[in-house]
């Protein structure tokens, strides 16, 4: 009898953006595919936006999108060049 491979066990991530004025922020990156749509942030009321990704064990990259624009997670510490001549924030899961 034949095992299925096994699946590496997701593993849950939280990110935050203190975006008080903000009326819309979505986490997008490689994990993705940097869809806009992202992954919406939920306001937590004291103008701190938050979401937990579940994701697979590995590097991923990615940015915030505030009310349309692009805007980086000022909390991480880790960052790459992209070919827009900014920067992804990078997420080691």
């Amino acid at each position: 009898k034949q095992h299925a491979p096994a699946r590496p066990h997701k593993k849950r991530r939280t990110v935050a953006l203190n975006a008080p004025g903000a009326r819309s922020v979505v986490v997008t990156g490689t994990f993705c595919d940097w869809a806009n749509e992202g992954h919406p942030l939920e306001h937590d009321g004291n103008g701190t936006w938050k979401a937990t990704l579940s994701l697979p064990p590995g590097r991923y990259e990615y940015r915030f999108l505030v009310d349309g624009t692009w805007q980086d997670d000022p909390s991480c510490p880790e960052r790459v060049p992209n070919p827009f001549g900014t920067e992804n924030c990078v997420l080691d899961v």
